[in-house]
């Protein structure tokens, strides 16, 4: 399916994190977060390379008991401030002066412990036979969503009914997968696009590790699922 293009998994985990400490390395349900992503990403044959992009020593020990290599990012590009775009460009020019080169570039968080491989895979089919040059995961919601101005509250659309059953969803960024045309990244620099392709994923995939609450939540999901 997509032996004409080159197909590049990063995980980009940084070692500090100010919600929660060394959250990518924490356990979770006996395990370490980043590994559910690695595990995951490593039974996918559409991907052609799998690789870390980090500052920490604990986080590359942890990813080469999961048998995935470590590109070591500066510390500049993992600071609060650093954006993800710059870590992956930076994995990018290090592979590049090892003489290998790729067409997509997968991001794959390590704080979306629930992402199927399903999804990946099908990311990567999208993107290539929708000739897309950035793409997202999107979750459905049925909410009423809208603004608050001068203590009013100002729906997106102002006739929605009032039973959730009856109104066209809206659709979420989520951060359960991000890929891109590498050339579309580095003409860029950036992941979005005025077009951007979208995954729908469910609302379990979707969840997103960011304070102490998700992963207890998450935890309590995966221990649950194993009963």
């Amino acid at each position: 399916m997509h032996k004409e293009q080159k197909i590049l998994a990063v995980v980009p985990a940084r070692g500090g994190s100010k919600g929660i400490p060394r959250k990518n390395i924490r356990p979770l349900a006996g395990e370490p977060l980043i590994g559910y992503t690695l595990r995951t990403a490593k039974t996918v044959h559409e991907i052609d390379l799998l690789v870390v992009s980090t500052d920490d020593d604990e986080i590359e020990e942890i990813s080469a008991s999961y048998g995935v290599g470590v590109i070591r990012r500066p510390k500049e590009l993992a600071s609060d401030e650093a954006t993800t775009e710059s870590a992956l460009l930076h994995v990018l020019d290090t592979l590049d002066e090892q003489g290998k080169s790729f067409d997509i570039i997968l991001v794959l968080e390590p704080t979306s412990p629930l992402r199927s491989s399903n999804t990946i895979q099908k990311t990567i089919k999208t993107c290539i036979e929708g000739s897309f040059e950035s793409m997202l995961a999107v979750k459905e919601t049925y909410e009423n969503i809208g603004f608050v101005e001068d203590g009013y509250f100002r729906p997106v659309v102002p006739d929605a009914p009032r039973r959730r059953q009856l109104r066209k969803p809206f659709f979420i960024e989520s951060s359960t997968i991000y890929a891109a045309r590498t050339n579309y990244l580095r003409r860029t620099g950036t992941l979005v696009c005025n077009n951007w392709g979208a995954i729908v994923v469910s609302n379990e995939e979707s969840n997103d590790i960011n304070i102490e609450e998700d992963f207890r939540f998450i935890e309590y999901l995966i221990k649950n699922k194993r009963k």
